[in-house]
Formats: C-alpha cells, structure tokens, sequence
C-alpha cells in the first residue's frame, strides 16, 4: 500500500517523537530536546537524542536518525507499511482508501491466507491424529521432538487424494479458492481437482509477519515422484522472494542474533535448536537477489553455510556473482563451509553446538570466496595466463555496483594479484597509501615489479596459494590449503567426529570379534578426534583384559563394558555422527564377510588419508619456504593422491545400496 505524503505528515503531526520513542528508551528534558542511552548501542553517557519540533531522532554512537518510522523498522524489524499501520492505529487514523482494484486484490489476498491458515490447523491437527503416527515416527528419527514440531508447526499430509479438499470444503472453503491458494492440482486435462500434498510431512512457509503463505511437503514413500514439493507460484507466494523462517529469523535478528542461511528446513530447525534462532533457508532454489536482499535486512554480513562438496562450492560460487553487483558500504557476506558430507542437521546431532560454533567461526569473507574461485585450480606459470587472470579479475571487479566497494576490491586484489606473481608484497607503514611501497613511486595499477628478482626469472608457481596464507612476522609463508583447513588436524577437538573413525568404532563394537583379530592394527591406528581416541583406548582395554571372545562376546556386552569405563555417552555421539546408514559392513546385522571387507577398506583408506593429509601440510610448509617448480609439482601430486581417496571413500560407503541394502535419508 502506498502512503500520500499528506497522511504521513499528518501521522507525524498525531504522534510526538518523544512518545513513540519514550516507550522503548528512557528519555529525560534536557532543553528543547530529550536524551537517553542509545538502543543500539551499550553507553554509560547518553548520546541519544530526541527533537519533537524536527519530528527526529539523532543516536550519535551509531550514526543512526530519522523519523518515528525509521525508529519502528530499525528497532522492532517491521517493513514500512507495517510501521505505517502500527502507528495509524496507535494515533486512531483509519488508513487511506484505495482503489477498487486493489481493495478487491487485497481481500482476495486475506481470504486466501485465512484459507492457508484453516489449512495448516488441518496439517497440524492431522499429525497430532492417528492417522499421523507414521509421519510422528519419522519426526522422531530425525530428533523432531514433539516441541519442535509445535515450535515450527508441522504436520502430516494425508495419503487420500480429497482430504484437505473435503475438510476445507465443509468449512465452506470453494474449490476456486483452494486452486488459487496452491493447495489442489487442477487443470485442463484434470477433471476433478485434488489435493497437491499427499502422505508428505508438511513444512507451513510463512511471510514476513508469520502468516501461512506456501507449504513444503516431504515424501515418506521412497519411490514418491519428488521427494520435497513446495506449493506453486501464488498471489500470496513468490518461492523466490521469501525465506523459510523469515519471521522467527528476523525477529531474533534484530536482538542481535546472526543471520544464517543453510540449505533445507530440517537444517534451519537444527540451526535454531542449536541456538541459532537466526537461521532461514530459500526454498529448493539457489539464492536469489531477492531473498539476499532479505537477509540484508536483517544483518550486515549474514553467512551462507554451504555443504563442504564440489555441488556446495558451485552453491557458494553463485552466491558470489548473484552478491557482487548488489554489494555496497557495509553490506556484503560471509561464507561457511560443512564437514564433507554432514549438513547442519548432521553436525547438530553429532557434535552439538560446538561443531556448528566450529564451523561458523571459520565462515570466509565474500573476497576471499572470490579469490579461491578464480585461483584455486588455475597455473599461473606463464605470462599470458597471468594476464588472463589478471583480466579476469578486472572484469569482475567491474561488476560491482558501489563505485566505493569496486575501488576497495580493486585495491585489495591488486594487492593479491602481486603477491601471487612476484611474492610477499610489502605492508604499508602507517599513513603510506595501500599500493605504494616503501621507497618506490606509488603503483596503483595491478601491474608489480619486484625488484629483487633478476629480468627473466619470474617468481614460481608457489603463490598460487597465497590466498590462504599468513605470515606470522617476517617468518616465511604458511600455506592452508582448502584440505588441509577441512581436515581434522586443522579443525581441532570441536568440530565433529569424522565419520570414518567413527564407522571404525561402530564396526569394533558391533563386531567384538575385530578386536581379537585386529587388535594390534586398532592399536596403531592414529584418531584425530580426542572423544574417537577416547573410545579406542577403551575398547583396547577390554580386549585387553576380558578378551573378545570371552567377556564381551557380543556388541551388548561390549557397550556394558564401555559404560562402567564411563564412555558410554561418547559411544552414543560417534553413532550419532553415523546419519547415514551406507556403510553396511559396521552395522550390528551384517554378515561376517561384508563386516570384514569393510573394516579392511576403512583401515586402509584411514590410514593413507591421514599419511596424506601429513604429506600435504609438508609440501605446503615447504612451498611457503622455497618457491621452487619441485616443490609445486610435490603439491599437486598429494592433492591428486588425496582426490583419488576421496573418490574411494564414496564407493565405500555406497557399499551397501548397491546391492539392495538401501540407505535412507532425509
């Protein structure tokens, strides 16, 4: 709706600054104006200000001002039709009339959102039923508890094609209406209309104000056509110009809660229940400009968290070029990336709130995103692919909107693009301008020249990876490849249990009988993670003193024995760290052969993925200090050894599927 200025100023006129203001901050008279502490800021002296006579509010810790309307959007997160509207009842003005037209859309627009709302009540009320109890069942394996399933208002689809239909239909709800909400599929060739979401757990999307607006079902049947379906376009809903959990999010975001936007629902719902009331999620589509332009709403620098695979990369390279035109002073993002193979709700359920904690704080600016992409399987050992890059990057760059931000990133990726052709660049001294060196004329283009170098021996390939670098001092450079940072050397003790040590452990106990046989391999074999090595140490003492085959015959006795060691809550989060049953070789009903085979296969790759990840850290550390051609091609090497593992790895825990034993996930 739009506002004529006459009924803005007249609002202004009803409503005094200082009242509205006053009921959030506590002024006092200080002249013609009132002053207070700063809403956005903490202050021990205020720096507040309230003027009735401009109709304006001056915060000068934070540089923010403006009207009673400003002050309703920046402190409550309400659009400005809905602090228009707020204040219009608070001051008894009725809101200006609209046209025909648009007083009939927007009727149609409330009757079809009471009709979506009458229709989640049924969803809801549906999976509390008895007919729900398979949807319930699911909920709960996926650690749904029923708190949450409240919390998010979920529900159970019913598997009959005219369930909703008819229930809406009793309630007086049209056919027609039901058709323009999204909720039956009709056409042409579909004489008899019926219900779109059938035997599907259902997840309501809601709109800004956290009214029913869309819904998103998940299949329970394998062989169901999709697994999600959404509702279709609407007048009431546009998949791509709204989030889920806009309204929850948004509202813990302007209490200071970071923004963070994941894949799924079911990862949003992991998110918040790690405390992350932040989270929200776009709707089976890669982000849009205008679900980032949302997230820009809530927060300065929101961080997309993107699965820790090559579809995750992509999902995060796109985000990249949907961001860089709309990037502007003080807006721009952040980007996490996930375990390989777990998503938030993996991670949730396996390491808790450290694990994500571990994995947000490590979230990478938009630059850097940038710079990884365009160097980060590229050589630069020639100068025409030099200036390929370098024209690359320019072209890039140009696109950039701000012309402030495209100066900025010009300047820092000049500073980039000399230190990955001619080595460590210089920092500046205080004062001394960004580009210029100490005792060289200025050089603001991208073009470099190192000195040190005689003509013709250009530096080696070995700051190709100077993107993740540090340099602690004048020490030499210490390279952190995307392995090697990904790697649990590197994440440390909070990130979760990698799956592997844990499939180990899980076969070890399943399968007591290991123990006798590979008692000396387990011994020797180097866990990463402390709760993993923990268990192992465990494990090995009961072998050690009881005997597999004597005390602990069997997995049962097995979990007894390590629950007197007081590990037993250790045993439950690594197979909580196990959500995808694909390796069915460590499960407790496979078959002696397929147990072995699979116990060999992840002895073997554990340990020359651990033996490469080492040999990467060397070739690394020995690139950062000798940029010689040997010691690149040293690099490359491992990096392709450790692809070829990664490669394996996915065909064993495949192991399984293949032959029938199907995995499920969510």
């Amino acid at each position: 709706m739009r506002f004529s200025p006459q009924f803005l100023d007249e609002l202004r006129a009803r409503l005094p600054v200082s009242e509205v203001v006053g009921r959030r901050v506590k002024l006092r008279k200080a002249g013609r104006e009132w002053k207070g502490l700063s809403p956005f800021n903490k202050e021990k002296t205020p720096s507040f200000f309230v003027n009735d006579q401009k109709q304006a509010w001056f915060d000068f810790s934070s540089g923010k001002n403006g009207s009673i309307f400003d002050f309703l959007m920046l402190t409550e997160g309400l659009s400005f039709p809905e602090a228009v509207e707020r204040l219009a009842a608070e001051a008894g003005m009725p809101l200006p009339k609209v046209s025909h037209e648009e007083e009939a859309r927007e009727e149609k627009r409330r009757s079809l959102a009471d009709v979506m709302e009458m229709a989640a009540q049924f969803f809801e009320a549906t999976l509390a039923g008895r007919i729900g109890a398979k949807a319930r069942g699911y909920l709960a394996d996926r650690s749904l508890d029923p708190a949450t399933q409240v919390k998010f208002r979920l529900g159970y689809a019913p598997g009959e094609r005219f369930a909703l239909k008819e229930h809406l239909g009793n309630q007086g709800v049209s056919v027609d209406d039901m058709v323009a909400a999204g909720l039956l599929v009709s056409g042409e060739d579909i004489p008899v209309p019926y219900d779109r979401f059938r035997d599907r757990v259902i997840f309501p999307i809601t709109d800004q104000r956290g009214r029913v607006i869309a819904f998103g079902g998940r299949a329970l049947e394998k062989d169901a056509q999709a697994k999600y379906l959404n509702s279709p376009e609407t007048s009431l809903f546009h998949k791509g110009g709204t989030l889920y959990n806009i309204a929850m999010a948004r509202a813990a975001a302007h209490k200071g809660a970071p923004v963070v936007a994941v894949e799924g629902y079911v990862d949003v719902i992991a998110m918040v229940n790690a405390g992350y009331e932040g989270a929200v999620a776009p709707l089976g589509t890669a982000l849009t400009e205008d679900q980032l332009a949302l997230t820009w709403k809530m927060a300065d620098e929101p961080i997309l968290c993107f699965d820790g695979d090559g579809a995750g990369r992509r999902a995060a390279y796109r985000a990249v070029d949907i961001a860089l035109p709309l990037v502007r002073p003080g807006k721009s993002l952040r980007f996490a990336t996930l375990p390989e193979g777990q998503d938030p709700d993996d991670l949730w359920r396996s390491g808790g709130r450290e694990a994500i904690d571990a994995v947000l704080s490590a979230a990478r600016p938009l630059a850097d995103m940038l710079w990884m992409r365009e160097t980060e399987a590229a050589s630069f050992t020639t100068p025409e692919r030099r200036a390929a890059l370098e024209a690359r990057v320019g072209e890039i760059t140009a696109t950039i909107g701000d012309e402030t931000v495209r100066k900025y990133y010009r300047r820092d990726f000049g500073e980039r693009l000399r230190k990955l052709f001619f080595g460590s660049y210089e920092r500046p001294r205080p004062g001394q301008r960004p580009g210029q060196s100490q005792g060289r004329r200025p050089n603001s283009e991208w073009r470099g020249a190192n000195k040190g170098r005689k003509p013709g021996r250009d530096a080696t390939p070995a700051d190709r990876y100077s993107s993740f670098a540090t340099r602690p001092g004048d020490g030499p450079y210490v390279v952190a490849s995307p392995q090697l940072a990904a790697s649990p050397i590197m994440r440390g003790h909070r990130a979760a249990i990698p799956r592997r040590e844990a499939l180990i452990l899980q076969a070890a106990i399943n399968h007591p009988w290991l123990l006798d046989e590979h008692l000396e391999a387990l011994e020797g074999t180097e866990f990463r993670h402390p709760d993993a090595e923990k268990v192992k140490a465990a494990l090995i003492d009961i072998a050690t003193h009881h005997g597999a085959a004597g005390g602990a015959a069997d997995g049962e006795a097995v979990r007894g024995e390590l629950s007197r060691r007081g590990v037993a809550e250790l045993v439950e989060r690594i197979e909580r760290s196990i959500t995808v049953p694909s390796v069915w070789g460590a499960r407790p009903d496979a078959a002696p052969a397929d147990v072995a085979m699979t116990w060999n296969q992840l002895f073997a790759l554990h340990r020359q993925w651990h033996s490469l990840i080492k040999e990467l850290k060397d070739a690394e550390q020995a690139l950062g200090r000798d940029t010689t051609e040997a010691n690149y091609t040293w690099l490359q090497d491992v990096k392709a050894r450790l692809s070829v593992i990664e490669g394996t790895e996915a065909l064993v825990e495949g192991f399984g599927a293949s032959s029938g034993r199907g995995a499920s996930g969510f």
